[in-house]
């Protein structure tokens, strides 16, 4: 058993202590005559300060009052007993010094103070030791209260992860509804970017064939032009000529036919690009009306990655709440183990406080023993007592009547005192008259 130094504290520094820790109004007189009033009421405040959850020495459980056969004249007894096997064990613990019966009943100064400022002693070490315990036990329900965030906050997790299950089952056959359209879009898509390949090559025949009309209705102009000059050179020669003008006539003949046929041709040619441009139109609206429908297609697809994004972040969230989960079923663990390590401490505390609780008992058994020996000791002084008393009382009755007879004797002697100082001053007066008398005879 590990023992602590135990000097005595100076009655100033004791009293100042007791002040501040509210125990109780102190003077220097109740620690140089203490009494059994001020040790009983001093100890037991010494014992709710240690053991404030424990039972209060000075209360007297109604099963210890059934074993006794008259409860009512064992209740100070009892209480003397409670906080006297509190305080020989509180001493016991702190110092090597024995704790009696007397130091209660009859306590001793030098005793008293060595008691108290051992017990004080005891209080400063303890509060020094909670103080370097208090940071610990701070970042312990600080721990706790983490713990407790953390089991709220991940049961709300997997509150939104069931709801974002469900909403994903529920809209599942919606997804997967909107992912086969998605396919058949984009096969058309595809389709149609195959068609739009096409029609560009086709419009790029065209352009090229349009690029040809046009350098054959440019040639064909210029020759017209050509023609226009040979005509106005023709006409200011057909005086001069006439068998070349005939000649210039079928020959212009001949460029007005194939002009016209060129101008039928160019013509066909233009129809059939109008005709062509029609049907790029329509394809082109057509192309147009399937890109909005691929466009909100893509943003519903677009819909979907986000809200499966959205369902892998939560899973990663979840990932990481596991994991934080298993570091705190770690240290839960390991609170665990210290629970259980604290549990088999209070086992044992408890099987040394029932050993000494028997202990207790056999000893109490033993002073109950000696104290109804006592009792039945005082019960026989006490008639012992009785009986001198009614021999006392026999006495003065008789010393008493003897008084009184005694002052009507010492009445009826002053009486007869009075009665003879009466006739002795009557015989003196009578004898001074008769001395006078004679005195007078003689002159």
């Amino acid at each position: 058993m590990s023992t602590y130094s135990l000097p005595s504290l100076p009655p100033g520094e004791i009293i100042s202590l007791l002040s501040e820790w509210e125990m109780g109004n102190v003077t220097v007189e109740d620690l140089k005559n203490p009494t059994s009033e001020f040790v009983c009421s001093l100890y037991s405040a010494f014992s709710d300060s240690i053991d404030p959850l424990g039972d209060d020495p000075l209360q007297v459980s109604f099963g210890s009052l059934d074993l006794l056969e008259n409860p009512d004249a064992h209740i100070s007894s009892v209480q003397i007993v409670n906080l006297y096997v509190k305080m020989k064990e509180l001493i016991s613990s702190i110092c090597m010094m024995n704790f009696t019966m007397a130091d209660l009943i009859r306590p001793k100064r030098d005793r008293t103070i060595k008691f108290i400022s051992g017990i004080i002693n005891f209080l400063l070490f303890r509060e020094e030791k909670l103080n370097l315990m208090k940071p610990i036990v701070d970042k312990v329900n600080l721990l706790e209260e983490r713990c407790t965030e953390l089991e709220t906050k991940k049961s709300e997790l997997m509150l939104n992860i069931s709801e974002h299950e469900m909403r994903s089952k529920t809209e599942q056959p919606m997804v997967d509804e909107l992912q086969a359209e998605v396919n058949e879009l984009r096969q058309t898509i595809q389709n149609l970017n195959k068609q739009q390949m096409s029609i560009r090559a086709l419009c790029q025949k065209l352009k090229d064939k349009t690029k040809e009309i046009d350098v054959k209705i440019s040639g064909a102009e210029l020759k017209l032009l050509e023609s226009a000059q040979e005509n106005n050179k023709l006409s200011s020669s057909i005086v001069q000529s006439p068998d070349k003008l005939q000649g210039a006539l079928e020959e212009k003949k001949l460029i007005q036919a194939e002009m016209q046929l060129s101008e039928r041709v160019a013509m066909e040619s233009v129809q059939e690009k109008s005709s062509n441009i029609e049907v790029y139109t329509k394809a082109v609206t057509k192309l147009s009306k399937h890109l909005q429908k691929m466009q909100s297609l893509q943003e519903l697809v677009n819909s979907a990655k986000t809200v499966g994004k959205d369902i892998k972040d939560l899973k990663a969230k979840l990932n990481d709440e596991g994991r934080m989960d298993m570091s705190l079923e770690a240290k839960i663990v390991e609170y665990g183990h210290k629970a259980e390590q604290a549990i088999e401490l209070e086992r044992a505390t408890k099987m040394e406080r029932d050993l000494k609780h028997r202990e207790t008992l056999k000893e109490l058994s033993n002073v109950k023993s000696e104290v109804e020996a006592k009792l039945r000791e005082l019960d026989l002084r006490e008639m012992k007592v009785q009986d001198m008393v009614a021999e006392v009382d026999n006495i003065n009755s008789k010393i008493s009547a003897i008084r009184e007879a005694g002052l009507a004797k010492q009445q009826d002697i002053y009486i007869k005192f009075e009665e003879i100082f009466s006739e002795v001053h009557s015989y003196s007066k009578s004898m001074d008259d008769v001395l006078l008398r004679i005195e007078l005879e003689k002159v």
